[in-house]
């Protein structure tokens, strides 16, 4: 493997971080870790997205094809040992006795919950609206220290119509900055994921990252689907050292261009970047989710094993 100078300067301060604790890491960095790569399989909902009913009425929640308990019931069925809950398919009103009765829930049936997700925009600038993301991300920290989620995928968010983008990378790393301040007090990390908008390229997430505070609550995650480069896979393991949370996708799409996904060099790139933490499979592919999750995840348990 070859070293950035960022990544150099991490080695040869591990011994600094070892004795000084995690509040000493700079969040521009990748994580210290130890041992040998581990990836635990997961599976996130969204691969069920449109069998959801989108923070729906119990009603409507009754009625859907899918449902957080179905979605969970699923996983466990599956034979894995984890489960991701988006956010999108809670309930309109949520309440401690819920996320409660989903805690209870997954660890009755041996599930983690890897992690959760919102649709946030931290490029909005000041205003009512930004206050409004600002304040549902403080909300969902909240949500998955109740129900033991680790962490949260966070979107940066798209330059607004007449803006700069350094302006709009200003404001995202402010708005993450701000959130990590109270997720550190829930001890939930922020994932910021590679999702289009800012986030489109290696170097569009290094300029935020660059510009993060310091903090052992931030890091990365990784979407093997989302980069629509050249090459993907290079820009893959540009950002992989930095993941504290994976999701694999059945495909990637080279200068738009989709392909079927390369597994085994995706697993690659997280294994030599010495990942350790889950990796949720999201699809998003036409064929029925129950007939091609089994599939999938039959070609990924050799793999990360």
């Amino acid at each position: 493997m070859t070293f950035s100078r960022r990544q150099l300067f991490t080695a040869a301060s591990a011994a600094v971080c070892c004795v000084s604790g995690l509040s000493n890491l700079t969040a521009a960095d990748p994580p210290k870790r130890t041992g040998s790569p581990l990836l635990k399989l997961s599976l996130a909902g969204y691969s069920f997205n449109s069998m959801f009913a989108k923070r729906g009425t119990p009603d409507e929640i009754s009625k859907a094809e899918m449902n957080i308990e179905k979605f969970i019931e699923y996983c466990a069925a599956q034979g894995l040992g984890a489960t991701e809950l988006t956010g999108y398919y809670f309930p309109k009103v949520i309440t401690p006795e819920y996320l409660l009765s989903i805690r209870a829930m997954t660890h009755r049936l041996g599930l983690s919950i890897s992690a959760t997700a919102i649709g946030n925009d931290f490029c909005l600038v000041e205003g009512e609206a930004r206050q409004k993301q600002l304040a549902e991300c403080r909300e969902w920290i909240d949500y998955a220290s109740i129900m033991g989620a680790p962490a949260i995928r966070v979107f940066a968010g798209k330059v607004p119509s007449g803006d700069s983008e350094d302006a709009a990378i200003e404001r995202c790393a402010a708005g993450i900055n701000e959130s990590l301040k109270y997720a550190a007090t829930k001890g939930v990390f922020l994932a910021l994921e590679n999702h289009g908008g800012i986030t489109a390229t290696p170097e569009q997430m290094m300029k935020i990252i660059d510009k993060i505070e310091t903090s052992p609550w931030f890091g990365v995650n990784f979407d093997s689907g989302n980069f629509q480069t050249d090459d993907p896979y290079r820009d893959l393991a540009k950002i992989a050292p930095y993941a504290v949370n994976a999701q694999i996708k059945a495909s990637i799409s080279v200068n738009g261009k989709k392909q079927p996904a390369d597994y085994a060099k995706i697993i690659e790139i997280l294994k030599n970047a010495g990942y350790r933490g889950f990796v949720a499979l999201e699809y998003e592919e036409a064929e029925s989710p129950f007939e091609a999750i089994p599939k999938i995840l039959e070609q990924l348990r050799p793999l990360c094993s």
